[in-house]
């Protein structure tokens, strides 16, 4: 059930604070889990379901799902066969899953997350910061507060997946519709920093999911919008900030239609290193023209991942009286669906390409095999013996602070010799204590700090660097500190 917002250029109302899902059932109980498989058959064999015919090429192809519809068979009919990957649709966002500070609830999250696993898809997460459908307590707070709020909230929603979500939307419409700037919202208000900071705790949080920004008229590359995230990106790679792929809502009407440089924009983000997906796809009318230029414009880039339409059938949709989905109120295939099949079906296919995060039956406790930001080369199980460590130093640098807390960064440098893990240390000056730390792991006893890599980051080439980050209680420090390798 949605509500359809009126919409221009560069100022379309922000789509998802419009969606709101029934709050319905019980907490589905885990049950087995079947992992993900991208089937393919052979390249001359058409596939006959949108899912199938996606994964022929490496893709996959998604819905939004809400957990006050699972009851609707009908309804669960289309989105099992034919959809490979599901979204939440308001059931992972924050007022849903922390209602009160401190008490998280992921009864109706779960009930979404286990239909999906116990029907063999993988599952995006949507979405752990945001300025809109914020619970009340959270409206309330401002400052250091509510930056320690936001990091909980990443800490506590990602620990409680850990290991089984593909893809999060760390964060999601920070930007300004008009300028190409940040909004400004409670979050930007804590600093210019907050979304370096949730993207570095994610990473810290759950080292196997891939990390997206996510966010709507970013799809015309002329636009300013367009272009102050691709700025953001762009900075985020060049400085080591954790971003792996950026989410273009496509919500495609008369007010911010397709444009023929979809497929540039599309390009221009992936040759920053990020994977794109096209995460809330809806067009207003269902054009079968547009909607395969949209998904010939995705298979054109090897980075573009996927494909999420904002719902299953036309009433399904938050825009409803647009008719923009795939099938229709009666959940018949409209002649949209047989384009994006088709279209689907022509591309080359490929071997399935391993999953990008843990398999949804591997237990949380279980390490990813290498981070989705390391490179080949550095690889964790790498014991330090095997090659000869050479010597490392360091240097710390306050990159923020507000009253009563600030945001550190620390760059870790090997010399003439790869670095094989290693450890930092210092001591605080003044009583200063993490609030949360990333890229690394903590010992702290009394005010003697001890740092050491995480299991992706302690490989270090010749000459290369890398760097860990916190946010910490107290005045700012810069300490003096120590490097040290095996």
């Amino acid at each position: 059930m949605g509500v359809r917002a009126n919409s221009r250029p560069g100022t379309r109302q922000s789509v998802t604070g419009l969606r709101r899902a029934l709050a319905v059932g019980a907490l589905g109980v885990l049950g087995a889990v079947t992992a993900f498989a991208a089937a393919s058959g052979p390249a001359d064999a058409a596939a006959s379901t949108l899912g199938a015919a996606a994964a022929q090429s490496g893709r996959y192809f998604g819905t939004a799902i809400a957990a006050g519809k699972l009851g609707d068979s009908a309804y669960t009919t289309i989105a099992n066969r034919e959809f490979n990957m599901v979204t939440a649709e308001n059931e992972m966002k924050i007022d849903a899953t922390e209602p009160n500070r401190g008490q998280f609830n992921f009864t109706n999250a779960d009930r979404i997350y286990n239909w999906a696993v116990q029907n063999g898809k993988q599952v995006r997460g949507h979405t752990l910061a945001w300025h809109s459908q914020q619970p009340g307590w959270m409206q309330s707070l401002s400052g250091s507060s509510l930056r320690q709020a936001m990091i909980d909230h990443i800490n506590g929603v990602m620990a409680h997946y850990k290991g089984k979500i593909a893809y999060w939307d760390v964060v999601n419409e920070a930007f300004d519709d008009s300028n190409g700037g940040r909004r400004n919202s409670n979050l930007q208000q804590t600093g210019n920093d907050w979304i370096e900071v949730a993207f570095r705790t994610a990473r810290a949080a759950d080292p196997a999911a891939k990390l997206c920004y996510n966010d709507y008229n970013i799809d015309n590359w002329t636009w300013a919008k367009t272009q102050g995230v691709y700025n953001m990106v762009k900075d985020f790679k060049s400085r080591g900030v954790p971003i792996d792929c950026v989410g273009l809502q496509s919500h495609f009407n008369s007010g911010s239609p397709y444009n023929s440089n979809y497929r540039t924009t599309i390009s221009s983000f992936a040759a920053l290193g990020v994977d794109v997906a096209i995460t809330e796809l809806d067009i207003q009318g269902a054009s079968a023209t547009t909607y395969a230029n949209v998904v010939n414009d995705c298979l054109a880039v090897s980075r573009c991942v996927g494909i999420t339409t904002w719902g299953v059938r036309d009433s399904d949709s938050w825009r409803s009286g647009d008719t923009p989905l795939l099938f229709d109120g009666n959940g018949n295939k409209k002649a949209a669906y047989t384009s994006v099949l088709n279209a689907l079906n022509a591309a080359p296919s490929v071997s399935p390409s391993p999953s990008p995060s843990q398999s949804p039956s591997q237990s949380p406790s279980q390490s990813p095999s290498q981070s989705p930001s390391q490179s080949p080369s550095q690889s964790p199980s790498q014991s330090p013996s095997q090659t000869p460590s050479g010597a490392c130093s360091a240097t710390i640098a306050t990159i923020s602070s507000w009253p009563g807390g600030f945001q550190s960064e620390v760059t870790v440098r090997a010399g003439s010799a790869p670095v094989n893990g290693w450890t930092v240390k210092w001591t605080w000056p003044g009583g200063q204590s993490f609030s949360s730390l990333w890229s690394g792991t903590q010992t702290v006893s009394g005010s003697n700090v001890t740092v050491r890599n995480a299991d992706y980051n302690g490989s270090i080439a010749a000459g290369g660097s890398t760097t860990f980050g916190f946010t910490a209680n107290g005045t700012a420090a810069t300490p003096a500190i120590t490097c040290t390798s095996p």
